[in-house]
């Protein structure tokens, strides 16, 4: 295994079998940190002479820790074997407060600059948000015209948690409901009874981490949208919803998350006086001290390739940027 150059992420089996890179800025800091889990780097000019169309992947990153949100979609989009243009966008109502002003205007997009352009899919995040209404958001209305965008712009769309929620709300005027008490943990998931591709591998009951004050109701989707009930559990509810083309996937949980983000979110909370609870079945023994630990990252890697795969690659349009030239386009439209 060896490091081939620092512009895209690519993951190597062994030698000779090489998993097709993303395409990024090569001075992304998360760059280093992918590298330094041997999730490694292709040159530009190597990805160029690929022949294949690589497809182009937009994320609206909304969390407040940029850096490691970037790391952790990308390194689980990493493990698809196809390649990938991505592109960070944000939103230009909000001012972070996080993450410095440099590293948005270098790495990041406004929507003005890719509104004129298509994209293969979509990701939208979570956001510390959902204690305020929808409305009260700074750039609810920004994200809006994303959404409202996406419909004809962009093939397929990953919501995750409050981005799964304000997807339902602008969608289908879904409201969300508050909870008792801060679903923080990690909890069990069934998968779906019927044979769906984005759980294609999957065994009949997954985990994945939870981090929410708000839930969106079964009869709601029920009596509002078309939307598939995909997985859901006793201690989250709806898990995960889609629509029959896989144009819209809705996702109440956190894949992405690695082993310690629950574990720096509530020693966030704790040192902020909040008094959260310790997050479930996730601390052996709920002993804080102890290493969290780790039993969501297979499903998290068969999730999102899936979701490339058969949403995003196997569905989009050869030459979606320009629509007019693929008959296929005006099918779905």
């Amino acid at each position: 295994m060896k490091t081939i150059s620092p512009f895209s992420i690519i993951t190597i089996l062994e030698e000779g079998d090489i998993f097709m890179p993303i395409k990024i800025d090569k001075k992304l800091p998360a760059v280093d940190i992918l590298s330094s889990e041997n999730i490694f780097v292709m040159d530009k000019q190597r990805a160029e002479h690929q022949d294949i169309r690589p497809l182009n992947i937009l994320v609206l990153n909304l969390m407040p820790q940029k850096i490691v949100t970037e790391a952790q979609l990308l390194r689980l989009l990493a493990n698809t074997p196809l390649q990938l243009n991505i592109d960070f966008l944000y939103m230009t109502t909000h001012q972070s407060k996080t993450t410095h002003a440099k590293h948005m205007e270098t790495f990041y997009k406004t929507f003005e600059e890719v509104e004129s352009h298509y994209f293969d899919g979509l990701i939208i995040t979570g956001a510390p948000v959902e204690n305020l209404a929808f409305e009260e958001v700074d750039y609810w209305t920004e994200l809006c015209r994303v959404i409202e965008w996406s419909k004809s712009h962009v093939y397929s769309t990953l919501h995750i948690c409050w981005g799964a929620q304000a997807g339902l709300y602008a969608r289908y005027g879904i409201e969300k409901k508050p909870l008792a008490h801060k679903l923080s943990g990690v909890y069990s998931q069934k998968s779906p009874v019927e044979p769906n591709l984005l759980f294609r591998g999957f065994d009949d009951e997954f985990f994945a981490p939870h981090s929410r004050h708000t839930e969106v109701l079964k009869e709601d989707i029920l009596r509002h949208t078309n939307l598939e009930i995909l997985s859901s559990g006793p201690d989250v509810g709806l898990s995960i919803l889609a629509s029959r083309d896989l144009r819209e996937v809705y996702s109440f949980g956190h894949l992405e998350y690695d082993r310690y983000t629950l574990s720096k979110e509530y020693f966030r909370d704790l040192q902020a006086g909040l008094n959260p609870n310790i997050p479930e079945n996730y601390f052996a023994n709920n002993d804080v001290k102890s290493k969290p630990g780790l039993c969501w990252n297979l499903a998290a890697a068969l999730f999102f390739n899936n979701w490339i795969n058969y949403a995003v690659y196997q569905e989009t349009p050869f030459d979606w940027e320009n629509p007019e030239n693929d008959a296929s386009y005006f099918a779905y439209l």
